[in-house]
């Protein structure tokens, strides 16, 4: 699909497009609820791209820890991060999310753990995996797959 100047896709995964180098990808909190609730185009796209190529922000973390039910499900959680690559906030992802905050908080309703997910996706130049394409489709610069 095209939306403006922004392509987004479902994931599209072979053998030769993805194997070897192949880069990282950037999924969003709800790709990753999906995931836990076993959601099988999730859970299958996610084992295709393999977990090793998986990534997710702290603010992504930080989303789960707070909207974990009870201990149990907080345990869980923290249980399948531990095999994903995990993104800190460093200054050049601050900086790029107080600029998309800038730009976009007023007239798109962009909210700050969105901005800075998003500034994550664009800092590193991963491909954000996420069901919520509205909440990023108007981002320049920015790459979508969506679920």
């Amino acid at each position: 699909m095209v939306y403006g100047k922004i392509a987004t896709s479902r994931l599209r995964i072979s053998g030769k497009r993805h194997g070897g180098n192949a880069p990282m990808i950037l999924c969003d909190t709800n790709a990753i609820i999906e995931a836990l609730k076993k959601n099988p185009v999730v859970v299958e796209t996610i084992e295709k791209i393999g977990l090793e190529r998986i990534a997710v922000s702290v603010v992504t973390v930080m989303e789960l820890y707070y909207g974990a039910l009870h201990k149990t499900e907080l345990k869980k959680i923290k249980r399948h991060l531990s095999s994903i690559r995990i993104i800190q906030i460093d200054e050049a992802i601050s900086v790029a999310a107080s600029e998309l905050i800038e730009r976009y908080a007023k007239s798109h309703g962009l909210q700050i753990p969105d901005a800075l997910i998003a500034a994550t996706s664009i800092n590193r130049y991963l491909q954000l995996y996420t069901g919520n394409t509205k909440d990023f489709i108007y981002i320049e610069k920015i790459s979508l797959w969506s679920i």
